[in-house]
């Protein structure tokens, strides 16, 4: 459905040149909730704006729907950007507007009836949760309820994809769970596909099906949200991965290995097992699970014994179990 093809931005200015995206490739296709994920000044936001052309790349290729939006002309890239609806952080809602009206908006600039036009964001903040704050105003609204109003506007004009960007990031942690929950449900039964901006993964964890992974504009790795779970491959994804307070610089062992496993594996007895097996104790200097997709995905980062057979004996362990594991490299 989405495709960029090496999109990269470079924004000028009288004293430097900055390159905020570089030569992005990414696929996103009809249904998936896609991620993308970087620390701050990852060139996040900056892509997730190519991808409806709120920015115009420097160079390469968007192409939505098998048309390359950065060959459109200016009338025919606003009728293709009703297509494309995007949601903020900050809400971005008109303070002098009930919710209601809020969600008419769009549909006002699109010339819709004004009978059709309340009838539709009526049904729009019932689908959100909202139908009794149809007449209340922002000011009268919590943060959570604000990004509802947000999330039934950016609906209105029956987009086919919906670009988050930090929308969760002003948000409450119980607020949050609520909002990517209705996200899902959107996804679910609308068949609306969802492209998340975030520097958070346990959002991505949450709700994404698939994640590219950002650092310096550039992508460090792309996958199924599990995969890089599992086994990230680059420095950033380990960090944002690894289970928080557990650095690798922060490891008290040069004789390490991080483990990862999935599914009902997330719940045996794996430490007291490996412990029998192998005749060898192990110290835990980290561990985490997650719920992804609907699965448990674990993680745990493990102080090896100094002997080198008992090591070897828990390396065949894991193997044999079909486990997987890495070394993690700590200070000298």
């Amino acid at each position: 459905m989405i495709e960029l093809r090496n999109v990269s931005k470079t924004f000028t200015s009288s004293s430097k040149d900055v390159r905020a995206v570089c030569d992005v490739s990414l696929h996103i296709e009809k249904g998936d909730i896609y991620g993308i994920i970087g620390l701050s000044g990852a060139g996040k936001s900056t892509l997730v704006r190519c991808i409806n052309l709120l920015e115009k790349p420097t160079s390469g290729n968007v192409i939505f729907s098998g048309v390359d939006l950065c060959s459109l002309s200016k009338k025919e890239l606003l009728k293709t950007r009703k297509k494309i609806s995007m949601i903020f952080q900050g809400f971005n809602l008109l303070s002098q507007r009930t919710a209601l009206r809020n969600v008419c908006y769009p549909l006002e600039i699109a010339g819709v009836p004004k009978k059709e036009a309340i009838e539709k964001a009526a049904k729009l903040l019932d689908t959100v949760g909202l139908s009794d704050k149809k007449n209340s105003y922002p000011a009268q609204l919590s943060g959570g309820q604000k990004q509802r109003v947000a999330i039934a506007r950016a609906l209105a004009t029956d987009p086919e994809v919906l670009l988050c960007d930090e929308a969760t990031s002003a948000l409450d942690p119980t607020t949050t769970q609520s909002i990517l929950e209705l996200l899902k449900q959107i996804n679910t039964t609308m068949g609306v596909t969802i492209v998340v901006i975030t520097h958070e993964m346990k959002v991505v964890e949450q709700i994404c099906n698939k994640v590219a992974v950002l650092d310096n504009g550039c992508v460090a790795e792309k996958g199924y949200v599990k995969d890089i779970f599992l086994s990230p491959k680059s420095n950033i994804a380990k960090e944002l991965v690894l289970p928080k307070n557990t650095t690798v610089s922060e490891l008290s062992s040069n004789n390490a290995i991080r483990i990862a496993f999935d599914g009902q594996s997330a719940f045996e007895p794996f430490i007291s097992n490996l412990t029998i097996e192998c005749h060898a104790v192990v110290n835990i200097l980290g561990a985490d699970t997650k719920n992804i997709g609907g699965k448990a995905f674990g993680q745990m980062i493990l102080q090896l014994p100094e002997d080198a057979a008992s090591v070897e004996r828990i390396k065949t362990y894991l193997e044999t179990r079909k486990i997987a594991y890495e070394e993690v490299k700590t200070s000298e």
